[in-house]
């Protein structure tokens, strides 16, 4: 039962989340306002904005103007919600309440962007910011409340900085110091601004070393798909595509199986 309320909890912030996507590109209010139908502008009843159901029952149309709704409102919804059963199902066992919480912020944040660049292009400075701040505090909190000999969720048992706020400050700096260089060597061709401040919100939540498992797992995906996208001449080599997202899918995936992950390398290696 619990499993499922985590699910319903997940559907109903994908909601939210989707009205936050829409409303940083057109500079509406997120938190005031109705919602309406992003074509036609008619504003939408209570039984229209039910997650994924809604959606179903009007066979992805507006039910005033008859216009095709986007695809993004459930696969935002859907993919949220999944990933906040994963986050439970993997993780509440070693988690408190408070540091649950903060974890699907966490992931609440990375879908929003991973979203809004995938669209426009852009990481947007509110949402990164916001979860740098927050993940700040969270991390000092943590430090704290604990003890500081306790190792991190994110780093496991091969973090060798015992202080989450330490460790997280170290791989922020290294990750974004990284991307910064990028940034001056390729005159903002290769990475832009928005991804160096993402590297540094990735280095905070993640710490060291799972961090490493974050940036080399997007420059992995980046490439293949970048490779994919070429063959299927969708793409050339000269063209522009978003690394957001595959940071924020690897920020992920390292945040859920970053030990395992490093575990199962330096048991190749060694």
């Amino acid at each position: 039962m619990f499993l499922l309320f985590i699910f319903l909890l997940g559907l109903a912030t994908g909601s939210f989340l989707n009205v936050v996507i829409c409303r940083l590109k057109t500079k509406e209010s997120i938190l005031f306002g109705y919602s309406h139908c992003t074509q036609c502008k008619h504003k939408l009843a209570w039984y229209d904005l039910i997650p994924l159901v809604s959606f179903v029952l009007t066979r992805g149309r507006c039910r005033y103007c008859g216009k095709k709704i986007s695809w993004q409102y459930p696969t935002v919804e859907l993919a949220t919600a999944l990933l906040f059963t994963l986050v439970f199902y993997k993780q509440f066992n070693n988690l408190g309440m408070q540091q649950f919480a903060l974890l699907l912020f966490y992931i609440s944040v990375l879908v929003v962007i991973f979203v809004y660049d995938l669209k426009h292009n852009i990481i947007p400075d509110k949402i990164v910011v916001s979860g740098i701040v927050v993940a700040i505090l969270g991390n000092l909190v943590f430090d704290l409340l604990h003890n500081p000999k306790s190792y991190s969720i994110f780093s496991g048992q091969l973090s060798f900085i015992n202080y989450r706020s330490i460790s997280g400050l170290i791989a922020a700096l290294a990750a974004s110091g990284f991307f910064y260089l990028l940034v001056v060597i390729s005159k903002g061709h290769w990475m832009g601004g928005g991804d160096v401040k993402l590297a540094f919100f990735m280095g905070l939540i993640l710490g060291w070393p799972n961090i490493l498992v974050g940036l080399f797992g997007a420059f992995i995906s980046g490439a293949i798909i970048g490779l994919i996208l070429v063959g299927l001449n969708k793409k050339t080599m000269k063209s522009q595509v978003p690394f957001g997202p595959f940071l924020c899918a690897s920020t992920i995936v390292a945040m859920l199986y970053g030990s395992q992950i490093i575990n199962w390398y330096l048991g190749l290696v060694f």
